[in-house]
């Protein structure tokens, strides 16, 4: 099979470079809009898009084919971000054109009392990918230093070291064989309104609609503090964070394709061999 280039010439940078969180980054100073690295524009989006699956579908395929050989390597693809920033979108569109066989998806909600018994960790370990596959998490772990600093749910010297932990947490996971892709998805609060009151006038899309939406934007200034120590505190150099703008929903499912892609490449993957004397079979068979 032949793959596809590596980077299409419509993105100036890669993308796990262009987007990456750097000390002195400030939440309030994202643009939703930009479209950073990419020289293309909407209309280039949907034919792109589909080559650029087909070229993340070959080496997940890879991934999971390595596996059946003892390679206990995995990818960890975390989605975090404010509602309506689309990464119920990533999950069908982008990861859902993967096999799923090797897919691994978890959406993080309220916690459930058991979960609630446990230490916050215990159903995030729960939920990671087993060797060969991409584990896609909607929510995280982070939901512990955001959602519940913002609504004072545990006080702060419970949420304060849990950064440190995390990053000892990930740590692991790499050392572990488990790469990991850490998107934090912005949306600007006009984007925001929009796609909600799009949900309260499409009877297909009131499923989707959360009365607590509207609450959560009022705290959206204790949010962007919340999410300013996240990146500071947990972007390191073996799990950086990478910052998605998301108003424009063609460009971050193409950015976090291109970074599920680059970080595929990094494993540098070879197909397995055959553990069995291919000719040999090739006779066998046309004989059967």
């Amino acid at each position: 099979m032949s793959e596809l280039p590596d980077l299409p010439t419509l993105w100036t940078h890669e993308p796990h470079v262009e987007l990456m969180f750097r000390p002195g980054d400030k939440v309030r100073d994202i643009d939703t809009d930009a479209t950073p690295g990419f020289r293309g524009n909407k209309a280039d989006a949907p034919t792109l898009q589909e080559e650029r699956n087909v070229r993340f579908a070959e080496l997940q395929e890879k991934l999971y084919a390595n596996s059946r050989s003892g390679d206990t390597r995995s990818v960890l693809l975390v989605l975090q971000g404010m509602d309506t920033a689309g990464k119920g979108g990533i999950v069908k569109h982008v990861v859902g054109d993967a096999n799923p066989q090797g897919i691994k998806y978890t959406s993080f909600g309220r916690p459930t009392p058991e979960e609630l018994s446990h230490h916050y960790l215990w159903r995030i370990r729960k939920a990671l990918p087993t060797p060969g596959h991409i584990g896609v998490f909607d929510r995280s772990h982070y939901e512990d230093v955001l959602i519940v600093r913002v609504h004072n749910l545990v006080p702060q010297d419970v949420w304060e070291p849990r950064y440190d932990e995390i990053n000892a947490f990930e740590r692991a996971l790499v050392d572990g064989g488990t790469a990991l892709v850490k998107v934090a998805m912005f949306v600007s609060l006009d984007e925001q309104k929009k796609r909600l009151s799009e949900r309260l006038e499409r009877p297909d899309k009131y499923w989707k609609y959360n009365p607590g939406d509207i609450d959560e934007r009022l705290k959206w200034p204790l949010y962007q503090e919340a999410y300013q120590a996240m990146l500071d505190r947990t972007s390191t150099e073996y799990a950086p964070w990478h910052i998605v703008p998301c108003n424009r929903k063609w460009y971050s499912r193409l950015a976090i394709t291109e970074l599920l892609i680059e970080a595929l490449k990094r494993l540098n993957m070879a197909w397995p061999p055959p553990d069995f004397d291919v000719e040999a079979e090739k006779k066998r068979l046309a004989s059967a």
